[in-house]
């Protein structure tokens, strides 16, 4: 039986592509999950999701907000916390991707870049340190782009980069408790979320970048955040690249 039998875990974007696979792994090692989605259009993913929950033994709910308003946050935890009777885990998948030169950027793009990266993601640490239970563990997803010297992601990477002095304030205020808080930087992934902002022959070059010619997979992802809940629960405060050496700092 796994150590992770019985707990519960919150997962934000958990409906699909890594947030999707997290939810499912979690499940496999006996952990109920709270599979967040935010629009209309992913909740027959977070159906298909919270299925394949139940089927691997444990419970599941979806619940629908979007995350840049704090008070959706506050419901999201509430409805983990009236379904399983407390949470232990919150792992935020949460983001979006824009690659555009500074020059064209818009303040509804900066806007939107920085709600959704930044606010989503301080706001869903507060309600972590606030309702998880105690030894619990938090995980943001964030970018190798936080090691990386280039252009056009000057809004993805920044607002990115906030998240990682969020988790470290985190990560001292919770640890009285016993709660880890960390990030992990995959490299590009091979999902959507990547391909519509790159060109055929950027693609290939970000894949030169990494170990065996390859995009990062959700598949090398998922474990690592399972291992920080788990085993790895003395890790608190650092943002980990899991990049096939695609960058470093």
């Amino acid at each position: 039986m796994s150590n992770l039998t019985g707990k519960s875990a919150v997962v934000a974007a958990g409906a699909k592509n890594l947030g999707g696979l997290i939810s499912t792994t979690l499940a496999r090692s006996g952990v109920n999950v709270a599979v967040h989605y935010n629009s209309d259009s992913s909740e027959s993913d977070a159906d298909k999701t919270v299925a394949a929950v139940q089927a691997a033994g444990a419970k599941a709910i979806r619940v629908q907000g979007d995350l840049t308003v704090p008070a959706n946050v506050t419901a999201l935890f509430d409805a983990a916390v009236d379904a399983f009777g407390g949470v232990d885990f919150a792992v935020n998948t949460v983001g979006k991707v824009l690659r555009k030169p500074m020059l064209e950027t818009t303040e509804a793009e900066y806007d939107s870049m920085f709600d959704i990266n930044a606010k989503s993601a301080y706001f869903f640490l507060q309600q972590a340190g606030k309702r998880l239970n105690d030894n619990g563990s938090v995980v943001t997803i964030v970018t190798a782009l936080l090691g990386a010297f280039t252009d056009g992601y000057s809004t993805y990477a920044g607002s990115k980069s906030a998240v990682e002095h969020f988790t470290r304030a985190a990560a001292k205020e919770f640890g009285t408790r016993g709660i880890n808080v960390n990030s992990v930087a995959p490299g590009p992934m091979d999902t959507p979320f990547f391909y519509g902002q790159e060109t055929p022959e950027r693609v290939e070059f970000h894949k030169s970048q990494g170990m065996g010619n390859r995009l990062t997979l959700i598949e090398d992802i998922a474990p690592l955040v399972e291992f920080l809940l788990d085993g790895g629960h003395w890790i608190t405060g650092q943002t980990i690249f899991a990049n096939g050496g695609y960058t470093t700092r």
